[in-house]
């Protein structure tokens, strides 16, 4: 019996279309990366099914929008429940289709009745503001405020690598907005997306409130294009996104794009601290995480302690079967990522690198690399690696390393070791990034932060109350109560 035993049916996996199971004449198979066997089989969307879910969606505007804010947030709260009575069994699946060690996905799913339960909360307090517009002579006797209203159908277009994580962030959002949504999963990962679609319409969202349409990339851009799109919610990769906003009928988009993580330890940092959650952040789901460290500038002084420390942690994670409990690192997610990784890490040694612990390979594992010597225009330093690779750099001068952090196209979250304010201050005003993480790994996530980038990183911002402002719209109304 493989891996996959559990998961796997006879017959292809409907879809989710307006609520109701749809299948189809074309199908695709889910692969465990780990091993290749076959998870599940899927039922792809075509286009006609891609239109459809877009008509029940927008004929659902109307009856999701009156949805008192109490029964949104009811609707959610009980969808917690459901992913909470069902947590091994979505964690397993996880697993099985992203090839993420067990250990990450029992964590994602704990995050993702979080998300559940914050948006049930923000779906309670959407407010808006009183406006004081008598402070001026004509608007005396009038009073004004602010209201923020649903937006209208929300499409959500999701990436492999936190399957069940990142859709819960744009569906729960938009659910608690007051949206309906239409979830376009990635084609590896799309078991998560249509488990919390199905446990969402279980928990009595509308009918219409949500579609699940796994389909080609080629239908996925349709959607984008069509103008009953009122919002558009990607997550992906830069190349992608940004075409996609180019190409979307709506103003309405949010970007969540790569990364080029730097993070700087400085000579008063803690570095046993330091060194354990960068051990953390930069092998978290084996480097396929857009916040994975990548970049380590460390000052000179404690350059040597540092990486020693460094080379221990990295040393006790075990790689293996994502599905064993014992295994830290899991695998990449197809023969592609992990040949990838490993032409990273030879060609950073071609120009002058020198690995200092990894580097190799077992089928789609690829062995947590920690790299040295390597010149900045090489791809493990300059590009999105997204894989279990890290490269150390020392520095004398802390500005020159701040410099460094930001000399990337990326912006979306960096780290700084350092409890000296100045410099603190420093970085916050010169690295172009959603957030600066500090004594912390740029890996770091409350799932409720404001969460985005900057330059090529992204536009707009997620996390639960912020999403809940994108996909809304603020309208005035003014009321002159003398006449």
């Amino acid at each position: 019996m493989d891996a996959a035993t559990a998961v796997q049916t006879s017959a292809a996996r409907p879809f989710l279309l307006g609520g109701d199971a749809t299948g189809s004449s074309e199908s695709r198979d889910v692969v465990y990366p780990y091993d290749g066997s076959v998870a599940a089989t899927v039922a792809l969307a075509d286009a006609d099914a891609s239109e459809e879910a877009l008509t029940l969606a927008t004929a659902a505007r109307e009856a999701v929008a009156e949805l008192a804010p109490f029964e949104r947030a009811s609707i959610l709260l009980a969808t917690a429940e459901l992913v909470l009575g069902r947590a091994e069994e979505l964690a397993r699946q996880i697993t099985l289709e992203t090839g993420n060690a067990i250990w990450e996905t029992r964590l994602e799913v704990r995050r993702t009745t979080e998300i559940l339960r914050a948006a049930a909360e923000e779906s309670r307090r959407i407010s808006g503001e009183v406006v004081p517009i008598d402070g001026w002579p004509n608007g005396r006797g009038r009073s004004a405020f602010t209201r923020r209203y649903p937006v209208g159908p929300v499409l959500a277009i999701t990436p492999y690598n936190a399957p069940l994580l990142l859709v819960a962030h744009k569906l729960a959002s938009a659910f608690a907005a007051g949206n309906p949504c239409v979830v376009r999963p990635a084609t590896k990962t799309p078991l998560s997306a249509l488990s919390l679609g199905e446990l969402l319409v279980e928990a009595g969202a509308p009918a219409g409130a949500v579609s699940v349409v796994p389909s080609p990339t080629s239908v996925a851009q349709a959607l984008a294009q069509d103008p009953r799109v009122k919002m558009l919610s990607f997550t992906g990769s830069a190349e992608v996104g940004w075409k996609l906003r180019k190409l979307a009928r709506t103003p309405r988009v949010t970007l969540e794009l790569g990364g080029n993580g730097a993070v700087i330890v400085h000579s008063d940092a803690d570095l046993d601290w330091a060194a354990e959650r960068c051990s953390f952040g930069g092998f978290l789901r084996a480097g396929q995480a857009c916040i994975s460290v990548q970049r380590l500038y460390v000052h000179r002084d404690v350059a040597g302690e540092f990486t020693e420390r460094y080379l221990d942690r990295i040393g006790t994670l075990t790689t293996g079967d994502p599905l064993d409990d014992d295994t830290v690192v899991g695998c990449l997610v197809d023969d592609g990522a992990a040949a990838k990784a490993i032409e990273l890490i030879e060609e950073a040694v071609a120009a002058g690198g020198r690995v200092l612990c990894g580097g190799g390979r077992d089928g789609r594992v690829v062995e947590p690399t920690l790299l040295v010597d390597v010149p900045h225009h090489v791809r493990a330093c300059s590009a999105e690696a997204f894989a279990p690779i890290v490269v150390v750099e020392p520095y004398d001068d802390v500005d020159e390393a701040i410099r460094l952090a930001d000399d990337t196209p990326y912006g979306l979250q960096a780290g700084l070791f350092t409890n000296d304010l100045r410099i603190i201050e420093r970085a916050f005003r010169r690295i172009e990034v959603g957030a600066l993480i500090v004594n912390d790994a740029n890996t770091f996530r409350v799932d409720h932060m404001p969460y985005g980038g900057e330059k090529e990183s992204g536009f707009g911002r997620e996390g639960v109350h912020y999403a809940i402002r994108e996909m809304t719209q603020e309208r005035m109304l003014v009321v002159n109560a003398q006449a």
